[in-house]
This record gives C-alpha cells, structure tokens and sequence, in this order.
C-alpha cells in the first residue's frame, strides 16, 4: 500500500470442516519502529461455523548476511551449526509472547495479542465460532529489541497509532518538499512519482528523527554506504540541498581517524559500510573498503555549495575535506605513481573496492583476470574533479590560495598521466577500465570511461571517441548502456558487472554527455531509461540484463536486483534534471537551464514546480519544445 504498509486477502481452503471460501481473512500490516498486524476473519456462509485459527511464532535471528548468501548452515556466526529451534516463552504478567536469540547475544522479539489465546509449543490457537455475516477480530504488535528490553509499552495500540501517525506525516512531509512534477509523457511522471516514494522508504535516521540521509537499498543494505549514499545525494539535488548536507555531516564523523588494516581503514578515508547489531559482529560495525567514497565526498561538498552558497557549511567541514585530500595524496596512492589505487588488506573485506565491487569485475578483454592494486579509470576522474572542485572552495570560501594553485596544478598533471597511461588505440580508442598493479592496462571497454565525461578528464580530442564507443552497438544495448562491451571475453548479459545495464550508471552517463554538449546522445540515454522503467511497474531496479533491444521486447529482469536501490530510485530525478539542462548559477544566484536547443517532440509539455536552490523555489517549464525557468511568484510552490 505504501512503503510502511501491507494488505492481505485471503480465503479458507476445504479444511476443518469448512467449505471453500466459507470465510474471508483481511490481514493489514504496518511496520514502523515495530510491526503490527489487523486480522480480521468474516463468516460469508449461511450457517453457523466453527473453527480454531492458529498462528504459528517463530524467529531464528539470523544475521542479514547469512539470509542474504541463503547460507543457513551459517546458522549464526557467534556459535558453530545450525540455528537450534526456539520456544516461546509466555509473561503472564505483561501479557507478552517473548523469543529470545539465547546465542550470547540479547536480541528478543516480543509479541502481544489482543485477545488471550492457548500457546501450544510455537503455536497460539483460537476456538472461534461466527455466525453468518458476523467478524471476529485480532490485533498483533511486535517489537524487536537487540538490547535485551522486554517492556512493550501498557498500551501497545496507542504506541502503534502514533507511530504509524508519525511515519504518514514524515511521508506527506516528503512529498511536499521535493519539486511537484505535471507531464504529458506519462511514463516521466509514472517514474519520477515512484521514485520520490522509493527514495522516501530509503531513509534513515543518523544521530536522531531530524537528521535523515539514504540508505543504499533494501533488503540487504539499510545502512549508511559512502559510496551509494554520496552518489544518490547528487542525483537528487533537485530535492533541495538536507539530505546532502546530512549525508556529508553523518560521513565526516564516520571519517577514518587510524590505520586499521583489517578494516581497510586510514586516515582521511570515508567509510563504505556501516552495520549494527549482529551484522556488525559478522562484518564490521565501520568498514573502510572503498576507492572513491573520498573523492565523492569532496565532489559533493562542493555541489552543495554550487547549489546553495552555504559558504558557513563549508567552512565548516574544511577539515575533513583536507583529511579527504591527505589521503587521497599519501594513502590512496598505493605505490606513488599519481594513480588512486585499492588493494583489499582485510582478510575478510571485499576484494574489488570500486562501484563495480563484485569479485570478477575486473577483466582484461581476453577474459583474464587483473590483480591489485587496481587503479579503476573512474575514480581517477572523481579525483581531477574533485581537486579542481576544491580548489574553487580553497579560494572562494577558506581564501587559501596556495592550496587552490597546488590543487589545480595536481588536476592538470593527473588528466595529463591518465590520458597517457590509460588510452588504448585499439577498437578505435578508448580508455581502459583501470591499471593492474604491473601497470599494464585492463583493456576491456566499459560503460565507466560515460563517468569520465561526468567527470571533466576526457580532453577535447577524445571526446568524439569515447562517444562513439559509448553509443555504439557494443556497449549500447537500446535500453541503456551495457556495464561491459559485447566484443570482451567476459561479456555475459547476465553476470553482475559485466555486461549488464545499471540506471545508476546510465544516469551519471547522461549527465557526463550532456556537460560536454552532447545532448542527443543524453536525451536517448533519458528516454530509454525512462522507456525501460515502464516494464518494472515504474521502478528501476539496480540493474537490469544486457540483452539488445532488438531481441527483447522488453527489458529481462535481474533476479537478485535489489528495489527498491537508491541510486537506481535516484536514477530519474538526475535523468529529469538533465533532460531540463537544470544548473544552479552562483553568480546570479538563479537556478538556469543550459539546454541550448529544441528538445525532441516526445517530452511534450511538463511542469515542474518547487525546485530548491539558493533558499528559493524555482519552476520550471516546458513549451513547444522550450525550457524555461523562472523564481516561484507564489510562495505556496516554496516547500
């Protein structure tokens, strides 16, 4: 019903006595800080029936990663074997239900019942008995502790109501303060609708209820990701400029403070992953396993700053941005060649540590295999963007001007050693998706060199090229831009990374054509995207199957893709704001559009009301074909 809500319908089988369809069962569902279910049980026969309805309890607190792998023979990872069976156990003083983990740990799960019923074993049964038409009614509350507290407050129902209460208001809330979109394309609008919504389920709260940020995606990972978090924060700058300024707060006091190999962690670093709970006893409570969670970071600060001239923000976080940079310099730079590097120091960490993280993402084009430390293409144009980036901020705002000079010199050294050592003249050029650690280039093509053009590194000679390779029938698919070229050895439609289509990647892909004034190129990217998410009822799931266009009538689901995924909800807003060419003008103080031409008949006429920048609303228009922006007259459209 809503991201906070469930309804079930069902109806009885031939059983105990009853004929089909005898009774009905309406079973409403809310879930907040706890989880609460309505049950309700109607008798449409025309006789008298009687019954016993039973609900069986049970819970084997299992740690995420183990449901996550199916690996149940994990059991729990603080004893050896299987989870052994749980008995519930009854509190006839407070009326509760209660299971308890009994792994040396103190998680318990209590539930509560409206009405007393007999507890056999993990079992609660109830005789019943309806006459025609009549209901009979059951609430349940449930609430988790991993602390071991038992008390479920006196009047469970009145806590409940407040809560869903809260969650309904946070939701209209959301909905109010990002930008209101009218669309004669339908499936613009169907998209940028769902992912407002998808993106509201995705937040979480850090550090209490008024400081909110996103988590990357559910089930696996409602947690605070560096990477995923930064990345869905600039897709969405449209929103207005908190959840951003939250993320980067949230991510500076997670800042890396000490060397600890078995983290991957040093000094400066931002954080990949954040867990609690028995994920953190698995895992670890703070992982450091990223390569550009740090140059995203600054890439993003700066953002916020192009969007808002919050320049007391921005003085604010000057320490961790210069930690950001130390690190970059001392300890992202494995053997001080100038490249930013990864190489996994964990014996349990992640072996690849770029977005494409997954264990068999870096391949040559004959398939083999590329060792550590790895140098991926991207994130060194994450970092020329962000030392230019910050080196505007070092000038503009902290007035240090030795630092902008040095940052700017080091941006035009790196974008000349990364041309130089990353080309390839092969396939017509492009360039290769990272260095291995002898230095020779992984010469696959992949959809990362579409991030170079976000980026700014690609000089102007290459720039036909490496559209070229982007657009042409290796790479593209028809429904976006394949994470792996069809040419390469370890093409597969289907593998993770390597060759697949992600809308995240796509949309930063578009966002990079059109900053070097390829808007036909990034307009195909939009409507494709936009075209693909009309075959997942609307939501872009974090990746979809490589298979050309051409062959399938629609786009081939990705069995595991997890949705909703932040930055793939994420993925429309960016796709919207560059379709409209939206930039925030600082010296003006004006939101702007750049779109220098026509747009194609097929975006039809659109509003979009309330958009945020420099503490004003902005509306933004298009007619026969024209964008047009203006300051919100009415202060209604300000949320």
């Amino acid at each position: 019903v809503e991201y906070f809500s469930a309804a079930f319908y069902l109806r009885n089988p031939v059983a105990g006595g009853l004929a089909p369809d005898e009774l009905s069962i309406a079973r409403e569902r809310f879930v907040g800080d706890g989880m609460q279910d309505h049950l309700v049980v109607q008798n449409h026969s025309r006789r008298r029936v009687e019954f016993e309805l039973a609900l069986e309890l049970g819970n084997d607190f299992a740690d995420i990663f183990a449901v996550k792998e199916h690996d149940f023979a994990l059991g729990d990872p603080l004893r050896a074997g299987p989870l052994p069976p749980l008995v519930p156990v009854h509190q006839e003083a407070e009326g509760t239900i209660v299971l308890s983990d009994g792994g040396g740990v103190d998680a318990v799960t209590q539930v509560l019942f409206s009405e007393r019923g007999t507890l056999d074993g993990s079992t609660v049964r109830y005789e019943i008995d309806l006459d025609p038409g009549e209901r009979w009614q059951l609430r349940v509350d449930v609430a988790a502790s991993l602390a071991g507290s038992r008390s479920l407050p006196a009047r469970a129902e009145q806590a409940f109501g407040e809560e869903l209460a809260r969650v309904r208001a946070s939701l209209t809330s959301w909905r109010m303060s990002v930008p209101q979109i009218r669309v004669t394309w339908e499936s613009l609008g169907a998209a940028f609708t769902r992912s407002v919504a998808d993106l509201a389920s995705l937040r979480i709260r850090d550090g209490g209820p008024e400081r909110q940020l996103f988590a990357a995606g559910m089930p696996w990972f409602m947690a605070v990701f560096g990477r995923d978090t930064l990345i869905t924060c600039l897709q969405t700058l449209l929103f207005g400029p908190e959840l951003a300024r939250n993320a980067l707060t949230a991510l500076a006091s997670l800042q890396a403070t000490e060397d600890d190999p078995e983290r991957d962690a040093e000094p400066g670093k931002i954080v990949h992953e954040v867990r609690t709970g028995k994920a953190a006893s698995t895992w670890f409570e703070r992982y450091y396993g990223t390569v550009d969670a740090t140059p995203l970071f600054l890439i993003l600060l700066s953002e916020v700053w192009r969007w808002t001239d919050d320049a007391a923000f921005v003085r604010s976080l000057r320490d961790p941005a210069l930690q950001a940079l130390a690190w970059i310099d001392e300890h992202g730079d494995v053997d001080g060649d100038g490249f930013v590097e990864y190489r996994k120091r964990s014996s349990h960490g992640l072996d690849n540590q770029s977005w494409k993280d997954s264990s068999n993402s870096q391949l040559f084009h004959d398939g083999s295999e590329a060792h550590p430390p790895i140098a991926p293409c991207e994130v060194q144009g994450y970092v020329f963007d962000a030392k230019r980036r910050i080196a505007e901020l070092a000038r503009e705002v902290w007035r240090d001007r030795g630092l902008a000079e040095r940052l700017e010199a080091d941006a035009v050294g790196l974008a000349e050693r990364f041309d130089e050592a990353f080309w390839c003249e092969e396939r017509s050029g492009y360039y290769a998706l990272a260095l291995d650690g002898e230095k020779r280039r992984v010469d696959s093509l992949t959809s990362n060199i579409g991030h170079l053009l976000w980026s700014g590194i690609v000089p102007p000679h290459r720039l036909d090229a490496v559209v070229d390779r982007l657009m042409g029938d290796d790479l593209w698919s028809g429904w976006g831009v394949r994470t792996m070229a069809q040419s390469d050895a370890g093409y597969s439609p289907l593998t993770y990374h390597n060759g697949t289509v992600w809308p995240h990647d796509n949309s930063l892909i578009a966002w990079g054509l059109a900053r070097n004034g390829r808007w036909s190129e990034a307009q195909r990217i939009v409507r494709r995207t936009i075209e693909a998410a009309t075959h997942f009822e609307h939501e872009l799931p974090e990746v979809f199957a490589g298979f050309p266009r051409a062959e399938t009538p629609f786009p081939i689901a990705y069995p595991t893709a997890a949705r909703p995924q932040a930055w793939a909800a994420a993925a429309p807003v960016l796709l919207l704001r560059v379709l409209l060419g939206l930039e925030p003008d600082q010296r003006r103080q004006a939101l702007t559009t750049v779109v220098p031409e026509q747009l194609p008949s097929w975006v039809g006429a659109l509003r979009l009301l309330g958009v945020r920048a420099f503490d004003r609303a902005w509306n933004v228009s298009v007619d026969d074909g024209r964008v047009h922006v203006e300051e919100a007259a009415s202060p209604q459209l300000a949320p």
